[in-house]
């Protein structure tokens, strides 16, 4: 008979994390005072009674194992791609062995096994499960009865034969050796109920250690999977594919994933959404993640652009801060804040397209942001949880272009702004053009502001001028103006558009880009070469995030260090 869900999952403080990995340096407690999956949980949402919470003392580590997936085409080019995950980090090689040619299981299981730098894990995946496997299944299952005959650390079983496959082996499995029954749904991320009934049925199965793999058609998805594994006291392999599902991988040590998936190289992929080894282990640090680090992000779409990974992951380590910064890739962001409402999830930068949104989820807006009518930081508020929005970009931008001016014109030693005065022109009305438009106003700019809408301009710049974008070419009421690009014209991978140009540029005296993937975009490059000073985004991005890590961490801003950083990029 199939055992309910409460039959295993634990609801108790400190009940042990049952391990079934020899290799494994330390079990992990599971938390205190879970809701049961069983319970209907609406929206999927994660509160503060659903996620593991810090009790002082320094991180508490899952200690989630790294998996490499070894897709070579021969033998040897198998066993130097597992010498390279050995290099970057990798704790396990799995060995797909249905990406091989030719492949022999007498001949080639042996070799790989015996040589393989790494703890081994033999998949030979199916057709029918999303592998390269076509042929006879009792070949393939037999093929798996060998590897563990041959000392495999792991073999992976998928959940269709794994009742028929364990019970062939009638017990004599290696002792050392453990089964992987898995599941993989390529459509979708099923309910908290349905994903613990999948549960139930692969541990009934005998299974040492269950696998579930699904597809994210929205970040929150994700939650579902956090709030099946954060809860299982049975070793679980929990991630949820695509790009939507990333942080499934990069967040699996603190909600008790037994494992993750990192590649050798970007792209080369054996499920949609992968990272790399070194994103893994270099830029998101994945083994300073404990049970209680505090979940930092970037609220935006597109995301994938974004070096704030890199930099505050960095900046946290030097701090020793326990935190890490993660990519959310989100479709609703109002969904996504009532989801991840757990104090876990601490604060979050947003991006476009949603910074005019974040200021209408936040419970209380900074009186800057609130005239600014843009929110581009959300801080949880530890004492009661609420959402509080600021405005970093105004400071960032308006910082970087005064600086160019004031290089320009030589005006180092002189007081004042050098916009005083100045015609300043903003192509876009998003969050970051209020947000420029906002504070070159206080610097005493004359604000123009060029956009498709046109209507929409003048609802916004009280006290402006507007001009639609079809305008903007021929405008050149006078020499000298100040040009800002705050829209993602000319952003990786559209490296070839520009939002106005090149022989309209030559009335500008300083161009400034938003964007800063590239560094130098057409529209900056054209201005250099019609004679225009120009500022990147990069300094706009430096410059905001200054204020976005002291208000993430209390901490000061190691500004030098953040220069650093960035300069690699």
């Amino acid at each position: 008979m199939r055992t309910s869900l409460t039959s295993h999952l634990s609801y108790t403080h400190n009940t042990q994390r049952t391990t079934h990995n020899s290799r494994r340096r330390a079990s992990s407690p599971t938390p205190l005072h879970f809701v049961s999956a069983m319970e209907p949980i609406g929206l999927s949402s994660l509160s503060s009674s659903d996620l593991l919470q810090s009790n002082g003392g320094g991180s508490r580590r899952n200690q989630a194992l790294v998996c490499a997936p070894i897709m070579g085409r021969s033998v040897d080019e198998m066993l130097a791609d597992i010498d390279k995950a050995k290099a970057v980090g990798a704790d396990v090689a799995e060995i797909r062995v249905d990406y091989l040619n030719n492949f022999s299981p007498n001949r080639d299981l042996e070799r790989l096994i015996r040589e393989c730098s790494l703890s081994s894990l033999i998949t030979y995946r199916p057709k029918w499960e999303g592998g390269e496997y076509e042929g006879d299944e009792n070949s393939r299952q037999d093929a798996l009865r060998l590897a563990l005959e041959l000392g495999a650390d792991y073999i992976d079983v998928e959940l269709k034969v794994a009742h028929e496959f364990i019970n062939s082996i009638h017990g004599k499995k290696p002792i050392n050796s453990k089964i992987i029954v898995s599941s993989h749904n390529y459509h979708s991320t099923p309910s908290v109920e349905e994903i613990g009934d999948l549960v139930a049925r692969i541990q009934s199965t005998g299974a040492d250690i269950v696998k579930i793999a699904t597809t994210a058609l929205d970040v929150t998805d994700v939650a579902r999977m956090f709030q099946i594994t954060v809860n299982s006291h049975v070793p679980i392999i929990g991630l949820v594919m695509t790009e939507r599902g990333l942080i499934s991988r990069l967040l699996c040590p603190k909600f008790g994933g037994f494992l993750t998936f990192g590649t050798i190289e970007a792209g080369v992929v054996s499920a949609p959404g992968q990272p790399t080894l070194k994103d893994l282990l270099d830029v998101y640090d994945l083994r300073r993640i404990g049970l209680d680090t505090k979940i930092f992000g970037l609220i935006g779409k597109p995301v994938g652009h974004s070096k704030g990974s890199i930099l505050y992951n960095r900046a946290f380590k030097a701090d020793g801060f326990n935190g890490v910064y993660v990519p959310f890739l989100v479709d609703d962001i109002a969904k996504f804040l009532k989801t991840y409402s757990s104090p876990d999830f601490t604060g979050f930068s947003c991006t476009i397209p949603y910074k005019e949104e974040a200021l209408k989820c936040c419970d209380d807006v900074d009186p800057i942001a609130k005239s600014i009518g843009a929110v581009n930081l959300i801080v949880r508020r530890p004492s009661d949880g609420k959402l509080i929005g600021y405005n970093t970009d105004y400071v960032g931008a308006i910082n970087a272009i005064e600086n160019g001016l004031r290089g320009l014109h030589n005006l180092k030693g002189e007081t004042g702004s050098p916009l005083a005065g100045k015609l300043f022109v903003i192509i876009g009305a998003g969050g970051a053009g209020k947000a420029l438009a906002y504070g070159a106003k206080e610097k005493g700019a004359r604000v123009v502001i060029a956009n498709r809408t046109y209507g929409e301009i003048l609802r916004l710049l009280c006290g402006g001028d507007a001009l639609s974008l079809g305008d903007l070419e021929t405008y050149h009421p006078e020499g000298g103006m100040i040009l800002a690009n705050t829209t993602s014209i000319g952003m990786h991978p559209k490296i070839d558009e520009t939002p106005l140009p090149k022989h309209a540029l030559g009335a500008y005296s300083l161009v400034f880009d938003a964007v800063y993937t590239p560094k130098i975009t057409r529209l900056l490059r054209e201005a250099q070469e019609v004679g225009a000073a120009t500022v990147g985004g990069l300094e706009m991005f430096i410059g905001q995030a200054y204020e976005q890590y002291e208000r993430f961490t209390g901490l000061p801003a190691p500004k030098e260090l953040f220069r650093e950083i960035m300069s690699d990029y």
